[in-house]
């Protein structure tokens, strides 16, 4: 066996089963390795050819956040593994338990501006827990080991910059069995609990504001917010575990955000902030603030916090209920979901009552009918930008859903490449990438893959021919819109050649039907819509500064495009305003 079999053996005991990359040079032994174990249905490992490396590390990340398990992709020398870096980035940033094997130059000639020369073990080190160089055949076994054990248990990304030369080399060192270590629950303080449940007990107004570290405390969370009388909000990562089954939630704020989750927190004496890192501080209230999380190092980095607790979310809340006292007034909670429910009918529901003939489509209706469509354990990914707002207000999570994205790196071209390694991982449940028209030229090479594979995931391209959250900051900073318009491409027709069933849909009567013959087909299958290219997001909070700056930019777009552009982009944002 020679070190990249070990390697590979190594994986297979850790229980990975497939690898993204791109084959070449210095990766070979190992793609050879891979080989020879004759692949997962014979208890070896898949290779998932894939026509990017960022693709690579999209597709591992998606995995290993619905899977919880190591993922691994890989990168040839040079540029090869190079293009990993963003998709690891994305990994990294969402806490997904990625391995990189990034192979390198011949260690001989290292130092030497050798052809393709990098230095990975430098390079990744601002997106990795863990990012080492293996030299030697005798340090490789120790190496891979502790690079997998630092991805799980920090959930995070690793990096092994490994080679050619050393990965063809006779494996000298014993490899250790890989014994996975069952994660620990951590409880608070008891201090913490009686200091809080002090401070909950004399505070009025109360409000919970929840991120993802509330998964697997959804129905903990939702019986204090019913003992506190306390409204929800919670943020994009959080809406998967917390909006479902859930009689208190009041959407969610930033600027993506829909709902009363804004007001709530402005209006409350104390704010509860569970499993969050909520990182625009301009949304977060300066008042009481109570912060848990089981990561120290993220409490009080937002925002000013009262109590700072170290520990898991559902034992925090399970020790915290029985401390909290009964009979609490429920009229600041009432009053917040009465304005929730107002706001949702009004600025969200305006958009998809009475859209059915609308041209050009509203992007809301067609994701509201995507909802109705779609399977109930569907995974949804949604690239960065306008399709993040339409699938966090108009995508129920159902408790059995789940929502991918690039939420807290913000890379475009995210959907299709985290779609590729959600339907790998899962093949028996519907998988839907919601992208843009910018996302999916960014990689539209990944098409192909899809099509190689025969995955049946199903693209969803929301086509106005723009950059629509580009151009609305734009607006709101008080410039006019430049830079952000393509020409009309015909997505439908590319995917048709490249082997997808494809629909391409300009009436809003018909995208119920595109839908549903794209989920029927057992394949992949892309459904274009073409929307209104002046259907912009508005906030849940809108400033003074903001509105100044679309002012501003409206007036130098009737000064130098005219005003018929000015009329058009305020009729498609406000048409609904008589209906409110």
């Amino acid at each position: 066996m020679n070190v990249a079999e070990q390697l590979v053996a190594q994986l297979v005991n850790a229980g990975v089963h497939r690898i993204y990359g791109i084959v070449g040079d210095s990766l070979n032994p190992v793609v050879d390795a891979v080989r020879k174990t004759g692949g997962s249905a014979k208890g070896g490992i898949d290779w998932v050819h894939v026509r990017h490396e960022e693709a690579a590390a999209f597709a591992a990340a998606a995995e290993a956040q619905l899977t919880g398990k190591l993922a691994v992709c890989a990168g040839s020398c040079g540029p090869g593994n190079l293009h990993l870096i963003n998709g690891l980035y994305d990994a990294q940033r969402t806490g997904a338990p990625v391995l990189a094997i990034a192979s390198h130059i011949p260690s001989v000639q290292v130092g030497e501006s050798y052809f393709q020369e990098t230095h990975p073990d430098r390079l990744f080190n601002e997106c990795s827990v863990y990012c080492e160089l293996i030299s030697t055949p005798q340090q490789a076994p120790r190496v891979v080991t502790s690079a997998i054990r630092h991805a799980v248990a920090l959930e995070g990304v690793s990096v092994i910059t490994l080679p050619g030369d050393v990965s063809n080399e006779k494996a000298v060192a014993h490899a250790p069995e890989y014994s996975p270590a069952r994660r620990a629950t951590l409880v608070p303080n008891p201090a913490d609990v009686e200091e809080v449940a002090e401070l909950l007990n004399r505070s009025k107004k109360v409000a919970i504001f929840a991120g993802a570290g509330v998964r697997g405390a959804h129905d903990e969370v939702v019986s204090l917010a019913d003992t506190l009388k306390a409204p929800i909000g919670h943020s994009l990562r959080g809406k998967d575990f917390i909006q479902y089954d859930n009689p208190f939630d009041v959407g969610m704020t930033g600027l993506l955000g829909y709902g009363a989750a804004a007001e709530g927190m402005k209006d409350a004496d104390v704010l509860l902030l569970l499993g969050t890192d909520f990182p625009y501080d301009q949304f977060l209230p300066r008042t009481a603030t109570v912060q848990v999380d089981n990561r120290a190092q993220k409490l009080g980095r937002r925002t000013d916090v009262s109590y700072a607790v170290h520990s898991d979310v559902a034992p925090f809340v399970k020790a915290l209920l029985p401390r909290i006292e009964a009979n609490r007034s429920d009229a600041f909670l009432k009053a917040q979901l009465k304005k929730h429910a107002k706001i949702m009918k009004a600025t969200v529901g305006s958009y998809t009552r009475k859209a059915d003939r609308l041209k050009p489509i509203h992007p809301e209706y067609a994701a509201h009918v995507l909802n109705e469509v779609a399977a109930d354990d569907a995974i949804f990914t949604a690239d960065t930008g306008m399709c993040n707002v339409w699938t966090a207000r108009y995508i129920d999570p159902l408790g059995t859903r789940r929502l991918i994205g690039s939420f807290l790196h913000g890379s475009m071209a995210n959907a299709l490449s985290h779609a590729i390694g959600a339907q790998v991982s899962h093949p028996h449940r519907q998988v839907i990438s919601v992208s843009g028209d910018g996302g999916l030229s960014m990689l539209l090479g990944e098409l192909v893959t899809a099509r190689m594979h025969n995955l049946p995931l199903k693209v969803i391209v929301f086509n106005n021919s723009t950059l629509g959250m580009v151009k609305l900051e734009m607006l709101v900073g008080g410039l006019p819109d430049f830079g952000t318009d393509v020409h009309d491409v015909n997505y439908a027709g590319v995917a048709e050649s490249i082997g997808f069933h494809s629909e391409r849909v300009d009436d809003p009567r018909n995208l119920r039907e595109a839908f549903q013959k794209a989920f029927d087909v057992d394949g992949p299958a892309l459904v274009e819509i073409i929307t209104d290219p002046n259907a912009l997001s508005l906030p849940p909070e809108i400033t003074g500064e903001q509105l100044i700056g679309f002012a501003t930019a409206m007036s130098k777009i009737v000064l130098n495009r005219g005003a018929g552009e000015a009329v058009s982009m305020a009729t498609s944002n406000m048409r609904n305003i008589p209906r409110f």
